[in-house]
């Protein structure tokens, strides 16, 4: 009988190894829902997240029951954060659509609408009292508002292993992106996300202007003519494609 024993003590050790091998966060069922409701180029189908809604609400149930925990690195922390506050405005969204922005909403950063491990949270809680206090300025072009201005959602989720390539790419496609910013010679024109949040993008010793220089295809130098573009508070939604009927 000493064999099998023997056997069962082995199972049960490796398991244990397993599971402390798997800490973190397993964000699958997140990533498999934007790849199947947000483009390449951003735009959300809101009417798949709502047809693909299970799921959706298989991630929240996950998101509530595993907050990040000590032990986690900080890359782990942060990925889970950045999806937590992208997966929650696609909520905040979808439980009063159809809209045309985020704004017709009463108070949409400041409603306490969901729960992780027992605590209400609003977006301005996850955005204000946790993620910028990482103190890394390009969480801001990885969170989403759900508006055309904003930068666009990434259909993957973020992971501890793809956070720091990931926030970078997505750094540098909003900054040399024309819609959101006009950098020229001659024109400076930017988001005013890089207004709103001045203080965030100091860093190193530097300015917005340095922040924006390590990213753009055209640095900012001496340019006659700076300012900041509108902000379209429109839902960065997919256009609904009607068919075409022909008559025979």
């Amino acid at each position: 009988m000493k064999a099998p024993r023997l056997i069962i003590v082995a199972l049960i050790v490796l398991f244990f190894n397993q599971v402390q091998s798997q800490k973190g966060f397993d964000h699958y069922v997140w990533d498999q829902a934007l790849l199947l409701n947000v483009s390449e180029d951003g735009k959300v189908d809101y009417n798949g997240f709502m047809r693909d809604s299970s799921q959706l609400y298989k991630y929240f149930k996950q998101l509530s029951e595993n907050p990040p925990q000590e032990d986690w690195t900080r890359d782990e922390k942060l990925a889970y954060w950045i999806n937590a506050y992208n997966a929650y405005t696609i909520k905040l969204i979808i439980d009063s659509y159809p809209l045309k922005s985020i704004k017709d909403l009463e108070d949409p950063w400041g409603k306490k609408f969901f729960k992780i491990n027992g605590e209400w949270y609003s977006l301005g809680d996850l955005e204000h009292k946790i993620l910028r206090k990482f103190g890394d300025p390009r969480i801001h072009f990885a969170i989403n508002c759900a508006s055309i201005s904003c930068p666009v959602v990434w259909n993957r989720a973020y992971t501890a292993e793809n956070l720091q390539t990931a926030l970078d790419q997505q750094t540098e496609k909003f900054i040399n992106d024309p819609i959101r910013n006009t950098i020229t010679e001659n024109v400076v024109s930017v988001s005013k996300i890089f207004s709103w949040y001045k203080k965030d993008f100091k860093v190193n010793g530097g300015d917005v202007k340095d922040f924006i220089n390590r990213y753009a295809a055209v640095k900012i130098e001496n340019q006659p003519k700076k300012g900041y573009k509108d902000y379209d508070w429109n839902l960065n939604e997919e256009a609904v494609v009607t068919p075409a009927f022909v008559l025979d």
